[in-house]
């Protein structure tokens, strides 16, 4: 199993790298800095895709499409993180631009 990054770092880096890459990214809820989970709104040309934080079979960091594959409305898309957030008050929002709908960092999907 991988060591696990404190949320609030892992936020800033990710943050950093999607202003490297030209894409504006925006904190939407600050969520606890140390064990915090994350949530990743992808903005896309044809709409949203939500990524949440998940550990693969090995424990390895992973992302999964809380969505689903497919692209939802912005509505869709921000009623998945307010049921997200009702269950873990300790969550961190981001929102980052992705035309192409792909995370602005590194992202093992599952």
């Amino acid at each position: 199993m991988e060591p696990k990054v404190k949320a609030g770092i892992w936020v800033s880096m990710a943050i950093r790298l999607s202003d490297m890459a030209g894409r504006p990214a925006a904190v939407l809820r600050k969520g606890d800095p140390d064990s915090g989970g994350i949530l990743c709104l992808l903005r896309g040309r044809d709409g949203f895709v939500v990524l949440s934080q998940a550990r693969d079979a090995e424990g390895r960091p992973s992302w999964v499409r809380g969505t689903g594959a497919a692209p939802v409305e912005e509505a869709l898309a921000n009623a998945y993180v307010d049921r997200q957030v009702k269950r873990d008050p300790d969550l961190w929002v981001l929102e980052f631009e992705a035309p192409d709908l792909m995370p602005p960092f590194e992202a093992r999907m599952i």
